[in-house]
Protein backbone atom coordinates (compact mmCIF):
# COMPACT_ATOMS: atom_id res chain seq x y z
CA UNK A 1 0.00 0.00 0.00
CA UNK A 2 1.44 3.06 -1.32
CA UNK A 3 0.59 6.53 0.78
CA UNK A 4 0.45 9.87 -1.16
CA UNK A 5 2.04 13.38 0.33
CA UNK A 6 -0.44 15.29 2.00
CA UNK A 7 -0.91 18.30 0.29
CA UNK A 8 -3.46 20.36 2.59
CA UNK A 9 -2.58 23.70 4.99
CA UNK A 10 -0.42 23.06 7.47
CA UNK A 11 -1.68 22.49 11.47
CA UNK A 12 0.31 23.75 13.97
CA UNK A 13 2.32 21.03 15.14
CA UNK A 14 1.88 18.95 12.08
CA UNK A 15 3.23 21.34 9.81
CA UNK A 16 3.76 20.31 5.79
CA UNK A 17 7.51 20.83 4.32
CA UNK A 18 6.81 24.19 3.22
CA UNK A 19 4.16 26.48 2.00
CA UNK A 20 2.50 24.98 -1.44
CA UNK A 21 -0.01 27.54 -2.39
CA UNK A 22 -1.60 30.70 -1.07
CA UNK A 23 -4.92 32.49 -2.16
CA UNK A 24 -5.42 36.34 -2.21
CA UNK A 25 -8.64 37.69 -2.27
CA UNK A 26 -9.18 40.98 -4.68
CA UNK A 27 -13.02 41.57 -4.41
CA UNK A 28 -13.70 44.57 -5.96
CA UNK A 29 -10.84 45.36 -8.29
CA UNK A 30 -9.07 42.97 -10.75
CA UNK A 31 -5.12 42.96 -10.90
CA UNK A 32 -5.29 42.81 -14.36
CA UNK A 33 -7.62 46.13 -14.85
CA UNK A 34 -7.00 48.58 -16.79
CA UNK A 35 -4.53 50.96 -14.40
CA UNK A 36 -5.81 54.76 -14.08
CA UNK A 37 -9.41 54.03 -14.58
CA UNK A 38 -11.98 53.37 -11.37
CA UNK A 39 -10.66 51.67 -8.77
CA UNK A 40 -7.24 50.67 -10.70
CA UNK A 41 -5.02 51.71 -9.37
CA UNK A 42 -1.61 50.69 -6.94
CA UNK A 43 -3.57 47.69 -5.35
CA UNK A 44 -4.19 46.15 -8.55
CA UNK A 45 -0.17 46.25 -9.62
CA UNK A 46 0.61 45.64 -6.10
CA UNK A 47 -1.19 42.15 -6.08
CA UNK A 48 -0.80 41.21 -9.46
CA UNK A 49 3.15 41.65 -9.19
CA UNK A 50 3.55 40.43 -5.74
CA UNK A 51 1.61 37.03 -7.04
CA UNK A 52 3.97 36.69 -10.21
CA UNK A 53 7.34 37.11 -7.92
CA UNK A 54 6.22 34.80 -5.50
CA UNK A 55 5.37 32.05 -7.84
CA UNK A 56 9.22 32.89 -9.19
CA UNK A 57 10.24 31.27 -5.78
CA UNK A 58 8.25 28.51 -6.36
CA UNK A 59 4.93 29.47 -4.59
CA UNK A 60 1.73 28.92 -6.14
CA UNK A 61 -0.93 31.56 -5.93
CA UNK A 62 -4.66 31.98 -6.75
CA UNK A 63 -6.33 35.02 -6.78
CA UNK A 64 -9.81 35.76 -6.48
CA UNK A 65 -11.98 38.40 -7.77
CA UNK A 66 -15.86 39.05 -8.73
CA UNK A 67 -16.43 38.06 -12.05
CA UNK A 68 -17.47 41.94 -14.21
CA UNK A 69 -18.28 40.28 -17.58
CA UNK A 70 -20.57 36.83 -18.16
CA UNK A 71 -18.07 36.03 -20.43
CA UNK A 72 -14.83 36.05 -18.56
CA UNK A 73 -13.25 32.39 -18.08
CA UNK A 74 -13.29 30.98 -14.71
CA UNK A 75 -9.07 30.60 -14.01
CA UNK A 76 -6.42 32.36 -16.14
CA UNK A 77 -3.37 31.42 -15.72
CA UNK A 78 -1.84 35.18 -16.54
CA UNK A 79 1.97 33.96 -15.42
CA UNK A 80 3.45 30.88 -14.34
CA UNK A 81 2.05 29.84 -11.31
CA UNK A 82 -0.18 32.24 -10.86
CA UNK A 83 -4.26 31.83 -11.50
CA UNK A 84 -6.31 34.65 -11.69
CA UNK A 85 -10.22 33.06 -10.42
CA UNK A 86 -13.45 34.93 -11.26
CA UNK A 87 -15.88 34.30 -9.14
CA UNK A 88 -19.82 34.83 -9.69
CA UNK A 89 -21.25 37.14 -7.01
CA UNK A 90 -23.78 39.38 -7.93
CA UNK A 91 -24.69 40.54 -11.67
CA UNK A 92 -21.62 39.88 -13.56
CA UNK A 93 -21.45 43.66 -14.51
CA UNK A 94 -19.07 46.24 -12.96
CA UNK A 95 -20.29 47.56 -9.64
CA UNK A 96 -19.67 50.43 -7.62
CA UNK A 97 -17.93 48.72 -4.89
CA UNK A 98 -20.48 49.95 -2.30
CA UNK A 99 -22.98 47.87 -3.48
CA UNK A 100 -20.88 44.72 -3.00
CA UNK A 101 -21.08 43.78 0.25
CA UNK A 102 -24.30 41.83 0.09
CA UNK A 103 -22.68 39.20 -2.59
CA UNK A 104 -19.28 38.66 -0.12
CA UNK A 105 -21.59 35.54 1.06
CA UNK A 106 -22.26 34.00 -2.16
CA UNK A 107 -17.81 35.40 -2.97
CA UNK A 108 -17.04 33.19 -0.44
CA UNK A 109 -19.17 29.87 -0.75
CA UNK A 110 -18.39 30.16 -4.84
CA UNK A 111 -13.79 30.35 -3.67
CA UNK A 112 -14.65 27.04 -1.73
CA UNK A 113 -16.84 25.35 -4.44
CA UNK A 114 -14.17 26.34 -6.92
CA UNK A 115 -11.39 25.16 -4.59
CA UNK A 116 -13.19 21.45 -4.46
CA UNK A 117 -13.85 21.46 -8.51
CA UNK A 118 -9.75 22.69 -8.65
CA UNK A 119 -8.98 20.01 -6.00
CA UNK A 120 -6.51 22.62 -4.09
CA UNK A 121 -6.11 23.63 -0.52
CA UNK A 122 -4.10 26.81 0.59
CA UNK A 123 -1.64 27.13 3.58
CA UNK A 124 -2.77 31.02 3.83
CA UNK A 125 -5.13 33.74 2.42
CA UNK A 126 -4.18 37.17 1.86
CA UNK A 127 -6.98 39.60 1.61
CA UNK A 128 -6.80 42.75 -0.17
CA UNK A 129 -9.33 45.65 1.05
CA UNK A 130 -12.10 45.66 3.29
CA UNK A 131 -14.52 43.82 1.45
CA UNK A 132 -11.88 41.35 0.45
CA UNK A 133 -11.23 40.52 4.08
CA UNK A 134 -14.87 40.06 5.23
CA UNK A 135 -14.90 37.19 2.07
CA UNK A 136 -11.41 35.76 3.78
CA UNK A 137 -13.60 35.62 6.99
CA UNK A 138 -16.37 34.01 5.65
CA UNK A 139 -14.52 31.57 4.35
CA UNK A 140 -13.66 30.19 7.02
CA UNK A 141 -16.98 29.02 7.96
CA UNK A 142 -15.35 26.22 5.21
CA UNK A 143 -12.08 25.95 5.58
CA UNK A 144 -9.90 26.50 8.42
CA UNK A 145 -7.07 28.25 6.72
CA UNK A 146 -5.62 31.80 8.57
CA UNK A 147 -5.51 35.17 7.23
CA UNK A 148 -3.64 38.08 6.40
CA UNK A 149 -5.52 41.35 5.91
CA UNK A 150 -3.94 44.33 4.41
CA UNK A 151 -6.20 47.46 3.86
CA UNK A 152 -4.53 50.05 1.50
CA UNK A 153 -6.70 52.09 2.80
CA UNK A 154 -8.88 52.54 5.85
CA UNK A 155 -12.41 54.19 5.76
CA UNK A 156 -10.58 56.15 9.20
CA UNK A 157 -7.68 57.41 6.68
CA UNK A 158 -9.34 58.54 4.04
CA UNK A 159 -12.26 60.52 5.78
CA UNK A 160 -9.60 62.20 8.01
CA UNK A 161 -8.44 63.95 4.82
CA UNK A 162 -12.08 63.76 2.74
CA UNK A 163 -14.95 66.27 2.47
CA UNK A 164 -17.56 65.02 4.00
CA UNK A 165 -19.27 64.29 0.35
CA UNK A 166 -16.32 61.95 -0.20
CA UNK A 167 -16.51 60.31 3.20
CA UNK A 168 -16.66 56.47 3.27
CA UNK A 169 -19.70 54.25 4.30
CA UNK A 170 -19.92 53.36 8.45
CA UNK A 171 -20.62 50.10 6.57
CA UNK A 172 -16.96 50.49 6.31
CA UNK A 173 -16.22 52.04 9.39
CA UNK A 174 -17.70 48.94 11.56
CA UNK A 175 -16.13 46.46 8.62
CA UNK A 176 -12.42 47.05 8.94
CA UNK A 177 -12.48 47.69 12.90
CA UNK A 178 -14.53 44.10 13.26
CA UNK A 179 -11.61 42.93 11.02
CA UNK A 180 -8.43 43.59 13.26
CA UNK A 181 -9.86 41.47 15.45
CA UNK A 182 -10.73 38.78 12.90
CA UNK A 183 -7.63 38.65 10.92
CA UNK A 184 -4.94 36.57 12.38
CA UNK A 185 -2.16 39.35 11.09
CA UNK A 186 -2.66 42.22 9.59
CA UNK A 187 0.14 43.88 6.97
CA UNK A 188 0.92 47.41 7.29
CA UNK A 189 2.48 49.23 3.84
CA UNK A 190 4.54 51.50 5.95
CA UNK A 191 5.38 52.89 10.15
CA UNK A 192 2.50 55.53 9.74
CA UNK A 193 -0.05 53.20 9.03
CA UNK A 194 1.49 50.33 11.64
CA UNK A 195 0.96 53.41 13.93
CA UNK A 196 -2.41 54.85 13.69
CA UNK A 197 -3.31 50.71 13.67
CA UNK A 198 -2.21 50.77 17.22
CA UNK A 199 -2.78 53.70 18.64
CA UNK A 200 -6.30 54.89 16.59
CA UNK A 201 -7.66 51.33 16.56
CA UNK A 202 -6.14 49.71 19.25
CA UNK A 203 -4.36 46.51 17.31
CA UNK A 204 -2.61 44.37 19.06
CA UNK A 205 1.28 45.20 18.18
CA UNK A 206 2.74 41.47 17.53
CA UNK A 207 -0.30 41.03 14.94
CA UNK A 208 0.96 43.63 12.57
CA UNK A 209 3.62 43.25 10.21
CA UNK A 210 5.27 46.27 8.26
CA UNK A 211 5.73 44.96 4.57
CA UNK A 212 5.85 47.53 1.76
CA UNK A 213 4.81 46.73 -1.57
CA UNK A 214 7.64 46.49 -4.22
CA UNK A 215 8.80 48.30 -7.67
CA UNK A 216 9.88 45.99 -10.50
CA UNK A 217 13.17 47.61 -11.02
CA UNK A 218 13.41 45.61 -14.46
CA UNK A 219 10.82 47.07 -15.96
CA UNK A 220 10.76 50.93 -14.53
CA UNK A 221 14.41 51.79 -15.25
CA UNK A 222 15.84 55.52 -16.47
CA UNK A 223 15.10 55.74 -20.42
CA UNK A 224 16.13 58.28 -22.87
CA UNK A 225 13.98 61.56 -22.10
CA UNK A 226 14.58 63.03 -25.55
CA UNK A 227 13.33 59.36 -27.37
CA UNK A 228 10.92 59.06 -24.96
CA UNK A 229 9.24 62.73 -25.71
CA UNK A 230 9.42 61.82 -29.54
CA UNK A 231 7.95 58.12 -28.97
CA UNK A 232 5.19 60.18 -26.97
CA UNK A 233 4.58 63.58 -29.25
CA UNK A 234 5.93 65.66 -26.38
CA UNK A 235 7.93 68.87 -27.19
CA UNK A 236 11.42 68.54 -26.11
CA UNK A 237 11.90 72.03 -25.51
CA UNK A 238 8.82 72.98 -22.42
CA UNK A 239 9.38 71.36 -18.64
CA UNK A 240 6.77 68.63 -18.23
CA UNK A 241 5.20 67.72 -15.03
CA UNK A 242 3.70 64.28 -15.01
CA UNK A 243 0.79 63.15 -12.99
CA UNK A 244 -0.08 59.51 -12.66
CA UNK A 245 -3.23 58.05 -10.99
CA UNK A 246 -6.79 57.42 -10.62
CA UNK A 247 -9.49 59.95 -10.49
CA UNK A 248 -10.45 60.02 -6.55
CA UNK A 249 -10.73 62.74 -3.93
CA UNK A 250 -7.87 61.18 -2.02
CA UNK A 251 -5.45 61.74 -5.43
CA UNK A 252 -5.43 65.46 -4.33
CA UNK A 253 -5.82 67.06 -8.10
CA UNK A 254 -7.60 69.91 -7.01
CA UNK A 255 -4.37 71.11 -5.56
CA UNK A 256 -2.06 70.08 -8.63
CA UNK A 257 -4.76 72.29 -11.20
CA UNK A 258 -4.73 75.13 -8.65
CA UNK A 259 -0.68 74.73 -8.38
CA UNK A 260 -0.24 74.79 -12.13
CA UNK A 261 -2.02 78.30 -12.34
CA UNK A 262 0.74 79.58 -9.88
CA UNK A 263 3.43 78.20 -12.05
CA UNK A 264 1.87 79.92 -15.04
CA UNK A 265 2.66 83.06 -13.12
CA UNK A 266 5.90 81.92 -11.09
CA UNK A 267 7.75 80.09 -14.14
CA UNK A 268 10.42 82.04 -16.84
CA UNK A 269 9.66 81.49 -19.96
CA UNK A 270 7.03 78.75 -21.16
CA UNK A 271 5.00 77.54 -18.29
CA UNK A 272 5.76 73.73 -17.51
CA UNK A 273 3.13 71.14 -19.33
CA UNK A 274 1.04 68.67 -17.08
CA UNK A 275 1.02 65.50 -18.73
CA UNK A 276 -1.95 63.88 -16.41
CA UNK A 277 -2.36 60.01 -17.24
CA UNK A 278 -5.50 58.38 -15.62
CA UNK A 279 -9.01 58.35 -16.24
CA UNK A 280 -10.89 57.78 -19.70
CA UNK A 281 -11.28 58.94 -22.67
CA UNK A 282 -13.73 58.93 -25.74
CA UNK A 283 -12.74 57.94 -29.23
CA UNK A 284 -12.11 61.10 -30.10
CA UNK A 285 -9.52 61.38 -27.24
CA UNK A 286 -11.87 63.65 -24.86
CA UNK A 287 -12.10 62.70 -21.53
CA UNK A 288 -15.49 61.37 -20.22
CA UNK A 289 -16.80 59.90 -16.66
CA UNK A 290 -15.00 61.28 -13.87
CA UNK A 291 -11.80 62.64 -15.93
CA UNK A 292 -14.27 65.09 -17.28
CA UNK A 293 -14.76 66.49 -14.22
CA UNK A 294 -11.15 67.46 -14.09
CA UNK A 295 -10.94 68.95 -17.08
CA UNK A 296 -13.85 71.31 -16.12
CA UNK A 297 -11.45 71.97 -12.92
CA UNK A 298 -8.54 73.00 -15.39
CA UNK A 299 -11.00 75.05 -17.88
CA UNK A 300 -12.39 77.37 -15.17
CA UNK A 301 -8.84 77.63 -13.91
CA UNK A 302 -7.33 79.07 -16.98
CA UNK A 303 -4.69 76.56 -17.68
CA UNK A 304 -6.70 74.18 -20.25
CA UNK A 305 -3.44 75.13 -22.72
CA UNK A 306 -1.24 73.65 -19.90
CA UNK A 307 -2.79 69.88 -19.61
CA UNK A 308 -2.42 67.08 -21.94
CA UNK A 309 -4.75 64.40 -20.70
CA UNK A 310 -3.57 60.80 -22.59
CA UNK A 311 -6.23 58.29 -20.25
CA UNK A 312 -4.62 55.33 -18.44
CA UNK A 313 -1.86 53.86 -19.85
CA UNK A 314 -0.90 49.95 -19.80
CA UNK A 315 2.20 49.46 -16.98
CA UNK A 316 4.48 48.88 -19.39
CA UNK A 317 4.83 52.16 -21.18
CA UNK A 318 4.21 54.21 -18.04
CA UNK A 319 8.32 53.69 -18.01
CA UNK A 320 8.32 55.94 -21.12
CA UNK A 321 6.19 58.21 -19.20
CA UNK A 322 7.93 58.84 -16.37
CA UNK A 323 11.50 59.06 -18.27
CA UNK A 324 10.03 61.94 -20.35
CA UNK A 325 9.08 63.93 -17.44
CA UNK A 326 11.13 66.57 -15.45
CA UNK A 327 9.36 66.01 -12.27
CA UNK A 328 6.60 63.34 -11.25
CA UNK A 329 3.69 65.56 -8.78
CA UNK A 330 1.68 63.15 -6.19
CA UNK A 331 -0.36 65.98 -4.31
CA UNK A 332 -2.31 63.00 -2.45
CA UNK A 333 -4.15 63.87 0.15
CA UNK A 334 -3.21 60.14 1.53
CA UNK A 335 -1.03 57.23 0.14
CA UNK A 336 -0.38 54.11 2.04
CA UNK A 337 2.62 53.32 -0.12
CA UNK A 338 2.69 55.67 -2.94
CA UNK A 339 3.79 53.56 -5.55
CA UNK A 340 4.23 55.97 -8.00
CA UNK A 341 6.36 57.82 -6.63
CA UNK A 342 8.77 54.85 -6.36
CA UNK A 343 8.07 53.93 -10.13
CA UNK A 344 9.23 57.60 -10.88
CA UNK A 345 12.29 57.26 -8.30
CA UNK A 346 13.10 54.10 -10.35
CA UNK A 347 12.68 55.85 -13.51
CA UNK A 348 15.54 58.36 -12.27
CA UNK A 349 12.82 60.68 -12.51
CA UNK A 350 12.74 63.33 -9.18
CA UNK A 351 8.97 63.40 -7.36
CA UNK A 352 7.70 66.29 -5.59
CA UNK A 353 4.88 64.95 -2.94
CA UNK A 354 2.65 65.56 -0.01
CA UNK A 355 4.20 65.03 3.15
CA UNK A 356 1.41 61.94 4.31
CA UNK A 357 1.63 58.73 4.84
CA UNK A 358 4.18 56.36 3.36
CA UNK A 359 5.48 59.03 0.61
CA UNK A 360 7.08 60.34 3.88
CA UNK A 361 9.34 56.92 3.92
CA UNK A 362 9.52 56.23 0.44
CA UNK A 363 10.97 59.62 -0.71
CA UNK A 364 14.26 60.96 0.64
CA UNK A 365 13.28 64.42 1.55
CA UNK A 366 16.08 66.97 -0.42
CA UNK A 367 17.95 63.35 -1.93
CA UNK A 368 15.56 62.16 -4.50
CA UNK A 369 12.44 64.16 -4.16
CA UNK A 370 10.86 67.11 -2.17
CA UNK A 371 8.28 66.96 -0.09
CA UNK A 372 4.79 69.10 0.75
CA UNK A 373 1.97 70.10 3.22
CA UNK A 374 -0.97 68.04 1.35
CA UNK A 375 -4.03 70.19 0.00
CA UNK A 376 -1.28 73.58 -0.57
CA UNK A 377 -1.29 74.61 -4.24
CA UNK A 378 1.41 77.39 -3.31
CA UNK A 379 3.78 74.99 -1.51
CA UNK A 380 3.52 72.43 -4.29
CA UNK A 381 3.92 75.36 -7.02
CA UNK A 382 7.27 76.45 -5.42
CA UNK A 383 8.78 73.20 -4.73
CA UNK A 384 7.86 72.45 -8.35
CA UNK A 385 8.98 75.60 -9.62
CA UNK A 386 12.83 74.35 -7.27
CA UNK A 387 13.11 71.37 -9.14
CA UNK A 388 12.17 72.19 -12.84
CA UNK A 389 14.44 75.71 -12.63
CA UNK A 390 17.35 74.23 -10.23
CA UNK A 391 19.40 71.86 -12.91
CA UNK A 392 22.31 70.78 -10.70
CA UNK A 393 19.38 69.70 -8.01
CA UNK A 394 17.09 68.17 -10.23
CA UNK A 395 20.08 66.37 -11.89
CA UNK A 396 21.21 64.57 -8.33
CA UNK A 397 17.86 64.26 -7.50
CA UNK A 398 17.75 61.78 -11.00
CA UNK A 399 20.81 60.62 -9.82
CA UNK A 400 19.99 59.39 -5.92
CA UNK A 401 16.27 58.52 -7.38
CA UNK A 402 17.47 55.16 -8.87
CA UNK A 403 19.33 53.80 -5.80
CA UNK A 404 16.37 55.33 -3.55
CA UNK A 405 14.11 53.41 -5.16
CA UNK A 406 15.96 49.71 -5.15
CA UNK A 407 14.67 49.65 -1.45
CA UNK A 408 11.85 48.19 -2.44
CA UNK A 409 12.91 45.76 -5.13
CA UNK A 410 10.41 42.83 -5.10
CA UNK A 411 13.07 40.03 -3.77
CA UNK A 412 13.31 41.33 0.12
CA UNK A 413 9.86 42.26 -0.13
CA UNK A 414 8.76 38.65 -1.51
CA UNK A 415 11.53 37.12 1.42
CA UNK A 416 9.58 39.18 3.87
CA UNK A 417 6.11 37.97 3.04
CA UNK A 418 7.19 34.22 2.62
CA UNK A 419 7.99 34.47 5.86
CA UNK A 420 4.63 35.64 7.60
CA UNK A 421 2.66 33.50 5.76
CA UNK A 422 5.29 30.42 6.53
CA UNK A 423 4.32 31.56 10.02
CA UNK A 424 1.19 31.99 9.88
CA UNK A 425 0.55 28.44 8.04
CA UNK A 426 2.30 26.79 11.09
CA UNK A 427 0.14 28.38 13.50
CA UNK A 428 2.20 31.12 15.00
CA UNK A 429 -0.30 34.15 15.97
CA UNK A 430 2.34 35.66 18.68
CA UNK A 431 4.88 37.73 17.43
CA UNK A 432 4.21 37.07 13.79
CA UNK A 433 6.47 39.23 12.11
CA UNK A 434 9.62 37.35 14.91
CA UNK A 435 12.74 38.74 14.09
CA UNK A 436 11.57 39.82 10.15
CA UNK A 437 10.41 42.96 10.43
CA UNK A 438 13.33 44.68 8.29
CA UNK A 439 11.66 47.37 6.94
CA UNK A 440 9.77 48.97 10.35
CA UNK A 441 12.92 49.20 11.55
CA UNK A 442 15.18 50.52 8.12
CA UNK A 443 12.36 53.22 8.45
Amino acid sequence: MSLSLYAGPSVFGYETDGLRRVAQVSVHTSPLATLGGKDAGGMNVYVRDLACQLAQTGLAVDIFTRRTSPDALEAIEFCPGVRLVNITAGPPEPLDKNAIFPFLPDFASEMVLYSLRAGVRYDAIHAHYWLSGWAAHLVRRYWDTPFLQMFHTTAHMKNAVNGFADHETGLRLRTERRLLDLADGIIAANPDERADLIWRLGTPTDKICTVPPGVDIDLFQPQDRDECRAALGLPTDQSIVLFVGRVDPIKGIETLVEASRLLDQDAAGAPPLVLFVGGDLDASGEPIGPLASVRDQVQAAGVADRFRFVGSQPQNLLPRFYSAADVVAVPSRYESFGLVAVEAMACGTPVVASRVGGLRYTIEEGISGLLVPHGDPAALASALHTVLTDDPLRRTMADNARRSAERFAWPSVVASMRHVYRRLAAGHRARLCHDEEIFLQQA
